[in-house]
């Protein structure tokens, strides 16, 4: 039921938290709450460690960009185990779940132990962030993220030793260990991720794209930076969207993420072919990434959701509103998402952040599924 508000609801569950019925009838011993549900929200990027870092790279040189921050952010994945990890998580994801969100789709590439030696279990750090989600109540899409080299043709850095899968078969065994510990969690699944055309050679990505399990979402780092897309021409004669369009079949599973700076030509290739984009307003102004070229590709039929990345924002209405605001700076206009803003908005970010997590309901409540809402208390003043 996506048709608006319904008043004075009444929404029977059962004891595992699904939906049995949702009416307006009266019902005596129903528990009342004075609030507004909305769907819960489906966060589709998350890299948790780096909650540990945010607001502390807020000293900025002249010359602070993207890549001098990746540089800071290396030097905290070095000092992570297993442990820390998940305390980190626990509270990112304890945060989350305060702010209405229900999933989380966590971009995970933390893989080995600070010397770059696979730990005996090869999920040891993905199994860290499955159990934070357990301890905190969310329910988790862990991506194993296939990370290969440092940029195009250039052999990683030791910063970004712990990261690498030398070669696909390397990152299908992190992939099959990593699905095995997911099957053990209630309320955890797995996803298959590339971090970015930097990262893996266009054949593995290939592969990865068309021999691993093609039910399930994929995701991939997309057209993040001007640098990402001049080198992405330099090596392959292609930007990284235009290489993704013609080399990978793109579907509704797959989720390219930022895709910030992206041709006319693309915005309307990618829309069309109902694969996703995830929009992380709040890290790509915080970064510098840029300004998604969301009025063009909503135009074309375009899917979108939203993801909080480098957690220096943690409220989904707000990387809605910096979303909302962002086409409003670049096309001097104040209509972004449709006539019924809201509700458009709110619609597109929770059908395709479900979908990044594989849950491709699109009905916001509905019989059967779980009662994933977000209870917006009407008798608090707003923030």
């Amino acid at each position: 039921m996506n048709s608006g508000w319904l008043e004075n609801a009444v929404v029977s569950i059962d004891e595992q938290g699904r939906i049995e019925s949702v009416s307006q009838n009266e019902v005596a011993d129903a528990e009342f709450i004075n609030g507004y549900a909305l769907p819960a929200f489906q966060n589709a990027h998350s890299h948790a460690f780096q909650y540990a870092m945010a607001g502390l790279a807020e000293n900025h040189a002249a010359d602070d960009d993207f890549w001098s921050w990746r540089e800071r952010m290396y030097h905290l994945a070095l000092d992570l185990d297993p442990e820390s990890l998940k305390i980190i998580a626990q509270m990112l994801y304890a945060e989350l779940v305060r702010h209405g969100y229900s999933n989380v789709a966590e971009f995970h590439y933390i893989h080995h132990d600070n010397k770059g030696v696979p730990y005996p279990n090869p999920a040891e750090m993905g199994e860290a962030l499955v159990k934070a989600a357990r301890d905190a109540g969310i329910k988790i899409t862990l991506i194993p993220i296939f990370y290969q080299k440092g940029g195009f043709e250039v052999e990683p850095n030791e910063h970004q030793r712990r990261f690498i899968s030398k070669s696909f078969e390397d990152y299908k065994r992190l992939f099959e260990a990593s699905a095995e510990v997911c099957q053990r969690y209630k309320h955890a699944n797995i996803a298959v991720g590339v971090h970015s055309m930097r990262a893996v050679e266009g054949t593995d990505i290939i592969r990865t794209a068309t021999e691993l399990p093609n039910d399930i979402p994929f995701h991939i780092h997309v057209s993040e930076q001007l640098k990402e897309v001049e080198d992405s021409l330099s090596f392959l004669g292609k930007r990284p969207g235009e290489w993704m369009l013609e080399n990978v079949r793109l579907n509704e599973r797959f989720h390219l993420v930022h895709a910030t700076h992206l041709t006319q030509t693309e915005t309307e290739s990618l829309a069309k072919s109902n694969a996703n984009v995830v929009l992380c307003p709040s890290t790509e102004g915080n970064l510098g990434d840029g300004i998604f070229p969301l009025r063009a590709y909503q135009d074309f039929g375009g899917n979108w959701s939203i993801g909080t990345d480098s957690h220096i924002g943690l409220n989904p209405l707000e990387e809605l509103r910096l979303l909302d605001y962002g086409q409003r700076l670049v096309s001097h206009k104040r209509y972004t998402f449709g006539r019924d803003a809201g509700f458009e908005a709110l619609t597109k970010a929770t059908i395709s952040g479900r979908r990044a997590t594989n849950n491709f309901n699109r009905h916001f409540f509905n019989v059967g599924a779980d009662f994933d809402a977000c209870i917006i208390d009407a008798t608090a003043p707003p923030d």
